[in-house]
């Protein structure tokens, strides 16, 4: 087994999840933590507008440490380059020899990571590049990922779809242009339960809200009964 030693990006959602499984069922290299940028205004993960705790509940779910990257809001190119610059030099420092990404087919955010990582010694891994997303969605949800939509763009999908499970039904429903794993920016998740996770995160969905052009599913943490009891 190869002795690599993988950051993976981390979104909160589906598509980091799975990246996740997929990477250590690979075996040729360790994911040793988590990497998420956060919108420091808000203090949710940006654009998928889930809360920190939530993320925290994530990453210890996971069994892996965070690595947050707070940004400013709005943030300039040039902070955002400078932040993940500085990341990549922690990499280093810290015997991190690859950061892995959940893209699927956007080849101009491949083309980006891969100018980023350019003589950084970090190689960047694409683990579900180029699989078919149809198949790849309906196997998450066959496979027990269980995730939520919290964002969704109302110019390419209806704003009733926050806040809706991402299962079987719903990619029934998605119009013939929406791509079933959303990679156009049409829906981002929060994935809350599957193999990845040693336990799932028992979620509670409040309301809905139109902000910045988007819909988001605000959703909070729903306390177990066990994490009540004295």
């Amino acid at each position: 087994m190869s002795s690599s030693r993988i950051l993976l990006s981390w979104s909160s959602g589906k598509d980091s999840a799975w990246a996740l499984k997929v990477l250590r069922e690979r075996g040729d290299g360790e994911v040793v933590g988590l990497l998420t940028t956060l919108n420091a205004t808000h203090q949710r993960v940006a654009m998928h507008a889930v809360r920190e705790a939530l993320l925290d509940l994530q990453a210890a779910a996971a069994g892996l440490p965070l690595w947050k990257v707070p940004l400013p809001w709005p943030c300039p190119d040039g902070v955002y380059e400078q932040l993940m610059s500085d990341v990549i030099a922690r990499c280093r420092a810290e015997g991190i020899t690859a950061i892995a990404y959940g893209d699927l087919f956007l080849e101009d955010i491949r083309a980006y990571r891969l100018s980023r990582h350019a003589g950084s010694g970090i190689e960047p891994v694409f683990p579900l590049w180029q699989l078919p997303t149809g198949d790849l969605a309906r196997t998450m949800i066959q496979g027990g990922l269980k995730a939520t939509l919290t964002c969704v763009d109302p110019k390419q999908l209806l704003p009733v779809f926050a806040g809706r499970e991402f299962d079987e039904a719903l990619l029934a429903e998605l119009p013939g242009q929406v791509d079933p794993c959303g990679e156009n920016g049409e829906f981002h998740t929060f994935a809350w339960g599957g193999p990845m996770f040693a336990r799932p995160i028992t979620i509670r969905k409040g309301e809905v809200v139109e902000r910045d052009g988007f819909v988001f599913a605000d959703l909070t943490a729903q306390p177990s009964v066990a994490s009540e009891d004295p």
